[in-house]
């Protein structure tokens, strides 16, 4: 773990007492983050930094509207000209107000969360960080087709100190690692990419421990085996037939189809300029069949390891464990307070920030696929004919987040009850309710897994956050399927 300066804990609380503005409301959030990356290419370093950013948002409620002033400098008076240009945005706002706030949109709430961590990020030092990703690319490489290969590390720390002038009085302690490996393999015009459960998707909570698995040089071998196999694949069959996802692919599905169509600031049009609306409207809460009786999806902030796990939200809202769809049907909506206000909607603890210099928006944390009851054999044994996809590595999905395509690094044919051949270039497409209203068995919890992106983007001016996903595998029927590429 990175010390923690002892004046950085003492400051939220001074800094908030020597805030002066007449406002109804008024909020600290001090965010430090430190973030390492090491890259390695072909068993050659490529990057060794370190990047720390640390600095204050102000918040402030006053005639009904909240406004943000933030800066990097920790003194009195740049925190005080901060809630000065912040109190200038809330009055602004007061002539444009859509929903008028009371300062009940900010209880007080007190508390910490800290997740743990079994192997810390100063365990090793770079230069081992490096040696074991130039073993990784070394091991990647299982033949002379095999004609690049990478290995990355992202190790990230975040403290979050939030304070308010009601007695909200909050910490939180993260560390992340995120890593990702593949192996592309060349057969005269044919180039296939295999990496280890798609780009970034081995993204936790935790230390070192979360690369450092028993597993893990067997999964470098596999990538590497799977990457060369590709080659002499022929490509995924042109058909309808039965689809079944494995967990690593079954993130991205949630994650577009389920996740962003969900966030209620787009559901009242907040996004529509930067990255689209939703296809649910705020009178389908409660009636809109999203998806088939054994579709279950939670909102948990609360599961250790993974990646978006946390206590309180970027306003203090209490995070906790909610159905967002139930046996199929919408329940509620990934909204924080002031949407859940404004709406007249259910939501959860999503607002969040990206850094010190960002407000909080309605974001995506964990969100699962809860197990059924379906062991992975009994999947298969289940399927006369169909393909299996794992790892995502190509998306589209259009802006209202209803019609998508998305394409996947690795295929088997299931044929008979058995997985058959490996196919290349597997993709499928079709509608957000028509496939989940499709989903026909959800496998069990052994089938299970978490992963995660470091990166999920949305927001002007930009924010890129952390979000997880954990589902099991999954099947859905006649579902449409095709190849191409080369």
């Amino acid at each position: 773990m990175l010390s923690i300066p002892q004046t950085v804990v003492s400051t939220p609380h001074r800094l908030l007492n020597q805030i002066h503005v007449p406002a109804d409301w008024i909020g600290l959030r001090i965010v430090k983050n430190t973030t390492f990356n090491r890259r390695v290419r072909d068993g050659k370093p490529q990057e060794n930094s370190r990047r720390m950013t640390y600095g204050a948002m102000v918040e402030v409620l006053q005639g009904g509207q909240i406004g943000y002033g933030a800066t990097s400098s920790l003194s009195p008076d740049a925190v005080q000209a901060a809630a000065q240009s912040a109190l200038i945005q809330a009055r602004a706002a007061q002539a444009w107000s859509l929903s008028p706030f009371q300062a009940t949109v900010r209880p007080r709430v007190t508390g910490e969360f800290i997740a743990p961590v079994r192997q810390a990020l100063d365990s090793l030092s770079p230069k081992e960080v490096n040696a074991l990703l130039v073993r990784i690319c070394q091991k990647l490489k299982l033949s002379d087709q095999i004609v690049q290969t990478s290995a990355t590390a992202i190790a990230t720390e975040r403290e979050t100190w939030f304070v308010s002038s009601n007695g909200s009085d909050v910490y939180q302690h993260t560390t992340s690692v995120s890593t990702d490996y593949d192996a592309t393999a060349k057969d005269g015009s044919i180039t296939q990419k295999r990496s280890a459960n798609g780009w970034f998707a081995k993204a936790y909570q935790g230390g070192w421990e979360m690369l450092l698995t028993d597993t893990l040089w067997a999964e470098v071998q596999q990538v590497g085996e799977e990457a060369i196999a590709l080659l002499s694949a022929p490509d995924c069959p042109n058909e309808t037939l039965r689809l079944v996802l494995a967990p690593d692919q079954m993130m991205l599905q949630i994650h577009e189809s389920v996740g962003h169509p969900l966030e209620l600031d787009r559901i009242l049009g907040d996004e529509r300029n930067y990255a689209g609306g939703s296809f649910v409207r705020p009178q389908d809460f409660g009636s809109l069949r999203y998806g088939s009786p054994l579709m279950n999806i939670t909102f948990d902030p609360t599961v250790p390891g993974e990646l978006a796990s946390y206590g309180f939200d970027d306003t203090g809202m209490v995070a906790e464990r909610q159905f967002l769809i139930q046996d199929g049907l919408l329940q509620r909506g990934l909204g924080g307070i002031e949407s859940q206000t404004r709406s007249q909607l259910p939501g959860v603890a999503c607002a969040r920030a990206s850094s010190w210099n960002r407000p909080p928006t309605d974001r995506m944390a964990n969100l699962n696929l809860e197990p059924g009851d379906s062991s992975f054999a009994e999947i298969i044994r289940n399927t006369e004919r169909g393909v299996l996809m794992r790892s995502n590595c190509s998306w589209s999905i259009d802006d209202q987040r209803y019609k998508f395509q998305f394409g996947c690094e690795y295929g088997q044919m299931i044929e008979n009850g058995e997985i058959t051949q490996t196919v290349k270039n597997p993709n499928y497409r079709s509608t957000t309710p028509e496939f989940w209203r499709s989903l026909s068995e959800v496998g069990d919890r052994s089938t299970w897994e978490v992963f995660g992106t470091p990166m999920c983007g949305k927001g002007e001016p930009n924010q890129i956050i952390w979000v997880g996903h954990g589902a099991p595998v999954c099947a859905f029927e006649t579902i449409e399927v095709f190849g191409g590429g080369g």
